[in-house]
């Protein structure tokens, strides 16, 4: 187990201690910026559709640039790059991380803890329908720029996005770490293509320049009227992605993605968007794809592959951040476990879940086939990022006011700015829930209502059994009287979540085999409310009567739980374990859904949900490492 990272976050896992800032800034090209950095393929087309109201008259096209760009510089580099960065828990970043520090920093009752977490888990839910619609848009937006090269190739569009994006997630199994080295040259070399293609046509039309002033970002804006939440709903385009800098920050560090930002992405960025505007002010009629106009046709097809490798690394990193994201929800008691695939020896964080894996997947096909195009696929894009945004700044003003201690008025001050443009974000985004809007929406509902029966029914599947529980310190005391049965020279584990009752295993133990081992041990895990719990804070362990020992084991929620390789540990703590004598007696509780919900139950269908979780999530034995052939299951029927 890896100790936590410094609360600077300047060393986070998954990249050594000690790699230079250079290497980690390029890693951070391919990891964290992979998302926004695709977005000048379909940002400039959609802001500037005559459907928003929009003419291709110089003075809109150059508002259209200077509002992109300064909602770049407002949104990303103030709000996140300067802001949210500094809001690390131990080093980790990322909604739950987020959730996790506002919880322990204003949640000084129960009922206020219980809303914050309701919050992140809401903004967790919404993540997932970014993580479908990113890889949908990103790769679709790629390679309708074969339709630029002859369009003899459009009826391809379809089919060639599918098999690539069937291809990225058949390989998701083998870990991201054998390509991810070719990520941060691959967008290196896209960033540099942005920026020099941008040049190449402001050269040409060097008054699109005027857009650095804000002043005509302001007037492009007002002036639309109504139409301007169409606009800006467009606009939100060139701020997806947004969230992996915060998301990603445990695995390169602020300075890394700061620098990163500041010296290549939002320079290219914004000459990449000026060039397109440069383009549209000499030729209106590149609007059907003025991306990839910028370039003379024998360019064409090896920047259409470009495109789609920087869209494969786009998708890659977004679909990484959901298993991270599951793994960290298991952890924190909102999911079920499942089976948990470690892609890489060194870095803890390179996690593969199947589940997740194949059930992203199918929700990917089905909104490529559902919408057809990018510019369908934009409709549906938006709405689940800017809620998330709005979330993320809700909770940062807890980490302000109460964690930095900042004075009321002070955190008001920080933070109601970047609420105002949220809620306008999700206004406008709001305005295309019926054109496809609606897709991330449902997804993000179905999520959040998954996550909140699992967590209510585990509370109440708690209290149930709890209410059969005996009082641990006292049984061991009765059974230390009895002498005169025979203890074979062996150690029993028996994990249980309360420590302080006997476990349910070792009562149907007694009951069936009317015996006990030598040594036995009950273990507890716990998983706290930070990304990773040092090693010399892990283990509890403590003696009690009869030849029994109480050991608890705390994780972080982004720390590999393994029992054996801890219990392996308490030889300083007195408690010698030789894992080849050591048996396992794991108690199962089988739910039964009611017919109907009682006075402090779930209704049917969150029973009938729950039960269902429950039958399929995954084993203890395997989520905690346990040994296969070590391992006996007793277990009892509970209805819920």
């Amino acid at each position: 187990m890896s100790a936590a990272p410094a609360t600077t976050g300047d060393h986070g896992h998954g990249h050594g201690p000690r790699q230079g800032l250079a290497a980690l800034a390029l890693g951070a090209l391919g990891v964290v910026y992979g998302d926004i950095g695709t977005s000048p393929l379909y940002t400039m087309r959609e802001v500037l559709n005559p459907a928003n109201g929009v003419t291709l008259q110089a003075t809109d096209i150059v508002g259209a640039v200077s509002a992109i760009f300064w909602a770049l510089m407002l949104v990303v580099t103030l709000k996140y790059v300067v802001l949210i960065l500094r809001a690390d828990n131990k080093g980790e970043g990322g909604i739950m991380a987020l959730t996790a520090l506002a919880v322990r920093a204003a949640g000084s009752t129960a009922a206020k803890r219980r809303v914050l977490l309701l919050v992140g888990v809401c903004g967790a839910s919404l993540f997932y329908g970014d993580s479908v619609i990113t890889p949908a848009i990103s790769v679709m937006g790629a390679v309708e720029g074969l339709e630029i090269v002859t369009p003899a190739f459009k009826p391809f569009v379809l089919p060639i996005s599918i098999a690539v994006l069937t291809a990225l997630f058949f390989i998701q199994r083998h870990g991201s770490a054998a390509v991810g080295v070719l990520f941060g040259p691959v967008m290196l070399v896209w960033f540099a293509v942005l920026g020099l293609a941008g040049i190449h046509q402001i050269v040409q039309a060097p008054e699109v320049l005027a857009a650095l002033n804000p002043l005509h970002a302001l007037n492009f804006l007002f002036a639309r009227g109504p139409a301007l939440f169409l606009v800006v709903g467009a606009l939100v385009l060139a701020l997806t992605g947004a969230e992996a800098l915060y998301a990603d920050m445990g695995h390169f560090g602020k300075r890394p993605i700061r620098l990163a930002w500041t010296v290549l992405v939002l320079p290219t960025l914004a000459l990449n968007y000026a060039g397109q505007g440069a383009l549209l002010m000499r030729d209106p009629s590149a609007l059907d794809n003025p991306f990839f106009r910028l370039f003379p046709p024998a360019l064409l097809l090896p920047v259409v592959l470009l495109a789609t490798l920087a869209s494969v690394i786009a998708s890659q990193a977004v679909i990484s951040g959901a298993f991270s994201l599951t793994k960290e929800a298991i952890q924190l008691g909102l999911l079920p476990r499942m089976r948990v695939v470690y892609t890489s020896a060194q870095a803890m964080g390179q996690v593969y879940l199947p589940a997740i894996n194949w059930t992203l997947l199918v929700a990917v096909l089905l909104a490529v086939l559902g919408f057809e195009s990018s510019s369908a696929l934009a409709s549906a894009y938006g709405i689940a990022v800017t809620i998330t945004m709005l979330i993320t700044t809700a909770l940062t003003f807890f980490v302000v006011r109460h964690a930095w201690r900042y004075p009321a008025p002070l955190a008001w001050g920080v933070t109601a700015g970047f609420l105002a443009v949220d809620a306008l974000l999700v206004a406008s985004c709001s305005l295309k829930v019926l054109q496809g809007g609606w897709f991330p929406l449902v997804m993000g509902l179905v999520l959040f209502a998954v996550m909140a029966t699992w967590r209510r029914g585990k509370e109440l599947l708690a209290a149930q059994v709890a209410g059969d529980d005996l009082p641990l310190v006292p049984f061991l005391e009765a059974l230390a009287q009895d002498v005169s049965s025979p203890r074979p020279e062996r150690i029993a584990v028996y994990p249980v979540s309360n420590p302080d009752v006997v476990p349910p295993a070792l009562l149907h133990n007694l009951k069936h085999y009317q015996m006990l081992h030598a040594r036995n041990v009950l273990v507890t895990v716990r998983f706290e409310e930070v990304p990773y719990m040092p090693e010399d804070q892990q283990l509890s362990v403590e003696p009690l009567p009869g030849g029994f020992w109480r050991v608890v084991i705390r994780y972080g929620f982004k720390d590999e739980p393994n029992i054996p390789a801890a219990l392996g540990r308490c030889a300083r703590h007195d408690l010698q374990f030789d894992p080849f004598l050591a048996s396992y007696f794991l108690s199962r509780e089988v739910v039964v859904p009611a017919s109907r919900k009682s006075a402090a139950g779930l209704a049917p269908w969150r029973s009938k949900l729950f039960a269902t979780m429950a039958r399929n999530g995954s084993s203890a034995a395997d989520y905690f490492r346990l040994p296969d052939n070590a391992v006996i299951e007793l277990g009892s029927r509970v209805q819920l």
